[in-house]
């Protein structure tokens, strides 16, 4: 294979979905010389297509100090990126249909205070209504993160990774990494086009990170999924807040301009190998159907576009972040199982630090690759 050029750096990512280009911009801002290395383009799949949910309510337990700190750095983004990414604060609001599903709700909001946190509170009858006065009559209550928001995922991945080149990362796309080995103290990352020399190397892959694991023995078994989002005709504006179900899958929100995103985690079929995702309509249906049953003004509105991408799922839903378990300069940062996009920032922000320091006070011993050895 002929490659043009051998280019150096301190760290190469391979990735350039949001996590990647995360962790780009805080590495170049710590002094690192970055490389990135994507496939496709910058925010091709998951980081530009999800539902945009900036979202702490829900979260895995293990998820949460480290979705609590990419909130912080949410808040301040738009500024530090010189982009307002379609970054709204609104509530994220949880609904229970029965008495059963709301006490299962206050049970994790007790459980949530135990550990220290106080941002989900539980809404009762009169109280949901004040946040979402159209909601279904059979609705009892929810639970609520009510300064959390969305944003526009595709624009908000392109203002970080132009954030990244600032700073003095550089992005390559349009390159497939064919292999990842050692060579004496240095990474050697190689596609067609380039070879790629570095100390350092983050896995951000998305659904091909497994793979890429895989190649240097350390086992990941990630499933590649396919998220289905459906969005309508604009409506007369009667929702502020993003909107789940406790009982089934549900991702609803009300846009600005008056349409209405429709997601929640029921999924097509994905296919890494020539990066497609094809769309399931009967699945789609079942989402239409739970919006409609919550929120009864659904029933005359007009499906306008429905699409999907393609991400990584873990077994346990919870994602691939930190060191390597057998290789020294390898870290990982993957499988965010269709809830990674509030958690970018600050994932980002914490593998800067683990790689430009050896060492970070977050929590992410729940999310070593080890535990799937």
């Amino acid at each position: 294979m002929t490659h043009g050029a051998e280019l150096t750096a301190d760290l190469v990512i391979v990735g350039g979905g949001i996590h990647g280009c995360s962790a780009a911009m805080f590495a170049a801002q710590r002094g690192l010389d970055v490389i990135v290395v994507e496939k496709d383009t910058v925010a091709r799949h998951s980081s530009g297509v999800n539902a945009g949910g900036v979202r702490r309510l829900g979260r895995h337990f293990a998820e949460v100090p480290i979705s609590q700190k990419s909130m912080e750095i949410w808040y301040d983004l738009p500024d530090m990126v010189e982009d307002d990414c379609g970054f709204q604060v609104a509530p994220q609001i949880k609904v229970a249909e029965n008495e059963q599903e709301l006490e299962t709700l206050a049970a994790r909001a007790r459980t949530l205070r135990g550990m220290g946190f106080e941002h989900e509170v539980i809404l009762d009858h009169k109280e949901i209504r004040e946040h979402l006065p159209a909601v279904a009559d059979h609705v009892v209550g929810g639970l609520g993160s009510l300064t959390d928001g969305f944003a526009q995922p595709y624009q908000t991945t392109f203002a970080i990774s132009r954030r990244a080149k600032r700073d003095g990362a550089r992005i390559f796309e349009g390159q497939t990494v064919t292999s990842v080995r050692k060579d004496g103290a240095d990474w050697i990352v190689e596609t067609a086009e380039t070879r790629y020399r570095a100390p350092k190397v983050l896995n951000c892959a998305g659904a091909w990170a497994g793979k890429l694991a895989g190649s240097l023995g350390e086992h990941a078994p990630v499933e590649a999924v396919a998220p289905m989002m459906l969005v309508t005709a604009r409506l007369p504006h009667f929702c502020d807040a993003v909107v789940g179900a406790t009982g089934r899958p549900l991702s609803f929100k009300q846009m600005p301009n008056g349409t209405v995103v429709i997601g929640g985690g029921r999924k097509g079929r994905a296919d890494t190998s020539d990066d497609l995702s094809e769309m399931l309509f009967p699945e789609l249906r079942l989402t239409a159907e739970t919006a409609m049953d919550l929120f009864p003004i659904m029933r005359g509105a007009t499906i306008v576009r429905s699409w999907s991408g393609v991400e990584g799922r873990m077994p346990d839903d919870i994602p691939v972040i930190g060191m390597s378990g057998k290789h020294e300069g390898l870290y990982h940062a993957f499988g965010f199982s269709m809830h990674g996009f509030q958690m970018g920032p600050g994932v980002g922000s914490l593998m800067a630090e683990l790689i430009a320091t050896g060492a970070t006070q977050a929590p992410i011993a729940p999310f070593s690759i080890t535990r799937f050895a």
